[in-house]
């Protein structure tokens, strides 16, 4: 009678760089979501006042307006990243070095911007 085999288990491989690249996206879309909140409310604010229709306060609504540009530039870099976007994700840990480096300097314009148009908003 043959020997019955016992089912044995399986070790999944697990990539550490692939946790940490997807640990770091989940962080940087829970902080665009978070300034992208901001922006969305000191629009409103400066529609719901009326001071968009001042000179001050249409410069800080396109200053707005531009760190939504650079946003939704953020976005789609980690679409990509996350590969999800048209463009394939790069493969290669220098390439995703500098996705990232992008990301950080994109959202640092986008934190400028948005400290600007808060101090307008407090002069208005």
């Amino acid at each position: 009678m043959p020997k019955r085999r016992t089912p044995t288990a399986v070790a999944e491989l697990v990539s550490l760089a692939e946790v940490r690249q997807a640990r770091r996206l989940q962080t940087y879309r829970a902080r665009l979501d978070r300034v992208l909140k901001g922006n969305r409310r000191a629009l409103e604010r400066l529609f719901s006042s009326g001071t968009l229709f001042t000179r001050p306060g249409t410069r800080a609504g396109r200053d707005l307006l531009m760190a939504h540009e650079h946003l939704l530039k953020v976005l789609q870099l980690l679409d990509r990243l996350e590969h999800q976007g048209d463009v394939p994700a790069p493969r290669a840990e220098e390439a995703v070095d500098r996705v990232f480096a992008e990301l950080d300097t994109l959202l640092q314009r986008t934190a400028e911007l948005g400290a600007h148009t808060a101090s307008l908003l407090g002069e208005l």
